[in-house]
């Protein structure tokens, strides 16, 4: 198969400063696209302020022959998701690619979490989202279409402990993502999710350790496994043009890739339904051997 390639296309990664967008970035600029490189350079939990993170990856994209600007504005903010797609219409002239991937976590168990951080969960990843989302749409529908990849996550499923606002958040992101497909084929725009199986500063050994209660120690061979060169290219991958997917969601890490969705079997159906009847077919109506995964809808 002939290499995918970007050439002539322009791409935005949010939070592009550090590892999975940090390498979204470098492999859609190695392609051949000039990149918008989006990252406020705040700490994990959505704290500070720097410009470093952008900048270097800036350097390092341009030290390899690329062409990349920076852009340091929140994803939080309506204004600051405008202004990323500004730099990419005002240093570029056209928005080809857009890959949210800005994030923070703060592992806590559901009782201890404040309101304040269940806000900040969802006005960094979903509002975050929605943000840059609206502020390329009405460009992507103007020039053709377009291709946007959410980055989504496997803790909305309910298995990993300390979650609750993180994943929360994340799963309005997921139906989010699913919606916006439906609407974007009309448009000629995709959208897709992508969850990432990645080793960075929100999977750490320590913050492992602290999210199972367990040593740091028995994580310690995850970044070695989880690069976040083996999660990109499912990515970069949703992004091309050529990907014929739309309203799916892709997993990917340490060189394994699937798809995540959702399923829904035949259930029960009864003309007069009681709660009795319910209780007595609940190991039918709980079967997942006739589910069918539920497909994006075509308006």
């Amino acid at each position: 198969m002939a290499e995918l390639r970007f050439d002539g296309k322009v791409a935005l990664v949010t939070g592009a400063g550090r590892s999975a967008g940090r390498s979204h970035a470098m492999m859609l600029a190695a392609r051949g696209a000039k990149v918008v490189i989006n990252d406020p350079g705040v700490s994990m939990d959505g704290a500070g302020h720097s410009a470093g993170p952008a900048d270097e990856v800036v350097n390092e994209i341009r030290a390899a022959g690329g062409e990349a600007v920076a852009n340091y504005d929140s994803v939080s903010e309506e204004t600051g998701a405008a202004a990323m797609v500004s730099a990419a219409l005002d240093n570029f002239g056209r928005l080809d690619v857009v890959i949210n991937n800005a994030g923070i976590a703060k592992p806590e168990r559901f009782e201890d979490h404040t309101a304040d951080e269940f806000r900040r969960m969802i006005d960094v990843h979903y509002l975050g989202t929605v943000y840059v989302c609206q502020a390329a749409w009405d460009h992507f529908k103007a020039h053709g279409g377009g291709r946007i990849v959410n980055t989504v996550s496997e803790g909305v499923m309910g298995t990993l402990p300390k979650t609750t606002a993180y994943g929360g958040a994340k799963g309005a992101v997921i139906g989010l993502t699913l919606n916006m497909a439906y609407e974007g084929v009309k448009y000629g725009i995709s959208v897709n999710g992508f969850a990432p199986r990645v080793a960075s500063r929100m999977s750490t050994p320590e913050v492992l350790g602290n999210v199972h209660d367990a040593p740091p120690e028995r994580f310690a061979a995850l970044g070695s496994v989880f690069m976040p060169e083996l999660c990109s290219p499912a990515a970069i991958y949703l992004a091309h043009e050529s990907c014929p997917l739309n309203g799916a969601m892709l997993v990917c890490g340490g060189g394994r890739v699937m798809r995540m969705g959702f399923w829904q079997n035949e259930g029960l159906t009864s003309a007069n339904l009681t709660i009795e009847e319910i209780a007595a077919q609940i190991g039918s109506i709980a079967d997942y051997g006739t589910a069918a995964e539920v497909a994006v809808g075509m308006p």
